[in-house]
């Protein structure tokens, strides 16, 4: 799709945009403020901007006057871009523009990264785990009359070069009527051993026909919080549907640890079992139905979680992953039949497993190497999956550290006064004029606020902090004049939205409790990168890449997650995205055999360290616990920006 050119007034910035994007969006990326605190529903009429040239699709326009839709006023909320456009945004919709320059930079979000299926197929990467041959196989006679199955075996050697064969009980009990329903024109389905020289290639199905333009897998990530699964058409490596769902163990306990102990009760581990696979069922279901393939086509379920998920997906005790010395029952897998884990899928779907590396690394985090390509890189590369359990790898293509540190739940909007998940409501990105203190407010879904994600949350700090509003300790500045900036109960607080506004009723706010909660959450993370570089002889200068994972790495501006010391400080044209790092490994499984040879490989690289353990880890998580960083030489590019704005706010005050 062609982008639209979009150019604000009286700044001077121009930014690009799809048809049919909300022009208060638009504005937000290219770092132009307007007021607005509704959360782009049109509620507040704070975000009037006026159309010079060019046309857009108006939207409501209820809360303007009559000669202001005649002059050409829209609400930047409502108004959605349709062809080249130029906007002027009025003084009393946006900051001044003396400070607005110095005040606000473009968004910088991470490049995303996709599988590039062409590159395997030119590397020679694209050979299936399972495939499916068509044989046409000459009848019997009287002269020639061997039993039907090594009738098929050596069929299948002569034209194939299969010599290390065996054959599941389920495929020899069709093998008489098959072979005779279409005049022995058969199609075979292949399970390929890791490596082909160490295993045998196993004959999982028999279909009547030619059916090999018939082959789908599912990828899964089984997670903590939430399952996603995609079907995929393996000859062309298509996603043809996908979907999430809540894990139905969270009714069990919200984390990994309330989950083990739950396991430990009589039947804890077999509810916890079904739980996930019926979660699992469900999901298969609906892609199923969504897709338009037959259970019966599909060949391969592969499958990646962290340590405990596996555990309790293969209904394996899970009650030492907790004690030290932190001992999982396995870390390796095989094959198995995905009826034998409980799935609803055919007799011959062969479940490939992710391996775990710990207790607290588990196959999601080697997914997400895996399909991030990182062990294929020579740069030194830091892998961060954030979470409440955040997980991380350093490393390259010859050797690789991982660690997990417990970050709490603040990513995901817990422990957070209105913090809540990434759903519709929640207000993920944010702006303040620098003068009056006002806040412009983007929710998911463009509706009425409802409370705070885990990315609005790092960008509304972050904002807070460069603006001058909070200070390095998180601690907000109560001598700024602004109804806004309150106390309640002794505890100050930022109104981000007040209660008519609002979805919820009552006014939804920031408060220094909560500001100190992502402190805490970002030191643990800030700390693990640096005590485990400094395990392996390193400093986070030298690292030369970042590859971010998990559900918010592509809305978080790079700039305001450097801002608070969340991540290293470094150019954002080097940090990379993968999204959902264990979906991504999952699908690369069912789409290349190279992927699970390569595996057993990075497991043995992967070397593990109990944080807890290293006695550096608190003295570098105490030093994390401000904004950014105590020793701020670690974050020049957020000293130079905080001097300039400091020196545009004088500038601008001396003005008045």
């Amino acid at each position: 799709m062609a982008k639209i050119k979009v150019t604000f007034l009286p700044h001077n910035r121009e930014a690009w945009a799809e048809e049919g994007v909300p022009l208060i969006r638009v504005a937000m990326e290219a770092g132009v403020h307007i007021n607005a605190s509704c959360g782009g529903e049109g509620l507040c009429g704070k975000c009037r901007v006026l159309v010079e040239k060019g046309s857009v699709e108006t939207g409501k326009t209820e809360r303007l006057r009559r000669e202001d839709v005649e002059a050409g006023y829209v609400l930047a909320c409502q108004a959605r871009v349709k062809t080249d456009v130029v906007v002027r945004v009025p003084v009393e919709s946006g900051a001044d523009a003396s400070v607005l320059n110095a005040e606000a930079s473009p968004r910088r979000t991470a490049r995303i990264k996709e599988i590039d299926l062409e590159q395997l197929k030119e590397q020679g990467l694209f050979v299936p785990p399972v495939e499916k041959k068509y044989l046409e196989i000459p009848e019997p006679t009287s002269r020639d009359n061997v039993c039907d199955m090594s009738r098929l075996v050596n069929h299948l050697r002569l034209g194939h070069d299969e010599h290390r064969l065996e054959v599941d009980l389920s495929v020899l009990r069709k093998v008489p009527d098959t072979l005779r329903e279409q005049d022995f024109k058969v199609t075979l389905t292949l399970a390929r051993p890791v490596r082909r020289e160490c295993g045998r290639t196993r004959i999982i199905n028999l279909q009547p026909g030619d059916t090999t333009d018939r082959n789908f897998a599912l990828a899964i990530d089984v997670g903590t919080t939430t399952v996603y699964a995609q079907i995929l058409d393996v000859i062309h490596g298509r996603v043809l549907a996908e979907y999430g769902d809540f894990n139905g163990q969270i009714s069990f306990g919200e984390d990994v640890i309330s989950r083990i102990v739950y396991a430990e009760k009589a039947g804890g581990l077999e509810k916890l079992h079904q739980a996930v696979i019926q979660t699992i069922n469900k999901l298969i279901e609906r892609l199923v139905r969504r897709s338009g393939v037959s259970p019966d086509e599909i060949s391969t379920v592969a499958l990646a979680g962290n340590t405990t998920m596996t555990q309790l997906l293969c209904k394996l005790n899970p009650r030492y992953i907790r004690r030290s010395p932190y001992v999982p029952a396995a870390t390796l897998f095989p094959p198995f039949r995905g009826v034998d884990l409980g799935l609803e899928v055919a007799e011959h779907v062969t479940a490939l497993v992710y391996p775990c590396i710990s207790s607290y690394v588990g196959g999601d985090i080697v997914a997400g190497v895996m399909g991030s390509r990182m062990y294929r890189s020579e740069a030194l590369t830091l892998y961060i999956d954030i979470g409440t359990n955040a997980e991380i790898v350093i490393g390259n293509k010859d050797w690789m550290a991982c660690a997990a540190c417990s970050a709490g739940p603040a990513f995901e909007g817990g422990g957070i006064e209105h913090g809540i998940r990434a759903m519709k409501g929640a207000i993920e990105d944010f702006s303040i004029d620098p003068n009056t203190l006002e806040p412009m407010n983007l929710t998911i879904g463009n509706v009425r606020p409802r409370g705070i994600c885990g990315s609005g949350l790092i960008i509304t700090v972050a904002t807070l902090f460069e603006a001058g509003v909070l200070d390095s300790q998180g601690k907000f500045d109560r001598s700024l004049k602004t109804p806004r900036l309150r106390e309640r109960d002794g505890v100050a607080e930022y109104v981000m939205a007040w209660a008519p506004e609002t979805g919820i009723g009552r006014d939804i706010v920031l408060t220094e409790p909560d500001v100190d909660n992502l402190i805490r959450a970002k030191g643990a993370m800030y700390s693990g990168y640096v005590t485990l570089l400094g395990e392996v002889g390193l400093a986070v200068e030298d690292v030369e890449r970042i590859v971010l994972a998990g559900g918010f790495g592509s809305y978080v501006d790079l700039e305001k997650a450097m801002a608070i010391g969340l991540l290293p400080e470094m150019d954002p044209d080097k940090v990379t995205f993968v999204g959902n790092g264990s979906l991504m490994g999952a699908k690369m499984s069912v789409l290349t055999n190279r992927i699970r040879e390569d595996v057993v490989e990075v497991t043995k690289k992967m070397t593990s360290f109990e944080l807890s353990e290293t006695r550096s880890y608190m003295d570098n998580y105490v030093a994390a616990l401000f904004l950014p960083h105590t020793n701020m030489d670690l974050f020049p590019k957020v000293i130079e920006r905080l001097m300039q704005r400091n020196g545009a706010r004088r500038a601008a005050a001396r003005a008045l």
